[in-house]
C-alpha cells in the first residue's frame, strides 16, 4: 500500500477583511463599526477615484495604478474565430519597495518557502 503524505507543506493562511477590521479595532481601541465605516470609505474612495482614471499613492505602501492593455486579437478556440479585444484598462496594485522588504525579510515568510 502506498500513501502519500502532505503534512510537510504549509498553505499561507487568508485574513478577511471582518479579521482586519477587528485586529484595527483592537489594536486602537475604536469601535469596530466606527473602524469599519472607515475602512469600507476608503475602498470607496479607492475604487471612484481609479474609475475616474486617477492613481492612488500610498508612501510606504504602495501604489493602486490603473494599467493599460493595448488593443489585440484574440482566438475563440471552440469556434475557430478571431475576436477583437479593445484596448481597455485594468486596476494593479504595486508595492512599495519598503512593503517588499519587509515581507522579503519576514521570519514567517521564509518559514513557508523553506517548507
Amino acid at each position: 500500500m502506498f500513501c502519500l503524505s502532505f503534512s510537510h507543506f504549509q498553505v499561507p493562511s487568508t485574513v478577511t477583511k471582518a479579521e482586519v477590521i477587528a485586529e484595527i479595532a483592537e489594536k486602537t481601541g475604536i469601535e469596530k463599526t466606527d473602524v469599519s465605516a472607515t475602512v469600507e470609505a476608503f475602498f470607496k474612495v479607492v475604487k471612484d477615484s481609479m474609475a475616474s482614471g486617477n492613481n492612488i499613492y500610498v508612501r510606504g505602501f504602495g501604489s493602486f495604478v490603473n494599467k493599460k492593455r493595448a488593443r489585440k486579437v484574440a482566438r475563440n478556440i471552440s469556434k475557430n474565430t478571431s475576436i477583437i479585444i479593445d484596448e481597455h484598462y485594468i486596476p494593479s496594485f504595486k508595492p512599495s519597495k519598503t512593503f517588499i522588504s519587509k515581507i522579503k525579510n519576514s521570519k514567517k515568510v521564509k518559514e513557508l518557502v523553506q517548507a
